[in-house]
């Protein structure tokens, strides 16, 4: 999206906000191959990688964001953000409102499937 503004349901968060998502998802990542990794050299059971869906949540939602150019968290709270970090708008209609409540939970149904894969692509590897 090369436009810069607020699109209900579309795009709610411009430059800062994103690159904000993406250190997130970077974060998340790191987390998830750090647990990955020490569950892969103790040799855990397959159950541990359990634990490792919160870190690849945190990725998930991180990259989808990011990807979307759409916070969840503002698409829920109704507001919007294409200044610098912490200067948020409010969303002028119900029907707006509407459309990003949508967006932020199809965001939350995508990042959900994306770290319950990634989980259990670990746990195979830990039934190996």
């Amino acid at each position: 999206m090369s436009t810069a503004q607020y699109q209900p349901g579309v795009c709610n968060i411009g430059g800062a906000e994103v690159k904000a998502r993406k250190q997130v998802a970077r974060i998340g990542a790191l987390l998830f191959l750090a647990v990955s990794g020490y569950l892969l050299i103790s040799s855990a059971s397959a159950s541990s990688a359990a634990i490792a869906i919160i870190p690849a949540m945190i990725a998930a939602i991180g990259f989808v964001q990011s990807r979307k150019k759409f916070c969840l968290a503002f698409g829920l709270m109704g507001t919007f953000n294409f200044a610098e970090l912490g200067k948020i708008s409010k969303v002028a209609s119900k029907a707006e409102i509407a459309a990003d409540r949508r967006m932020a939970l199809l965001i939350i149904a995508q990042s959900m499937g994306l770290a319950l894969l990634a989980t259990l692509l670990l746990a195979a590897l830990l039934s190996l």
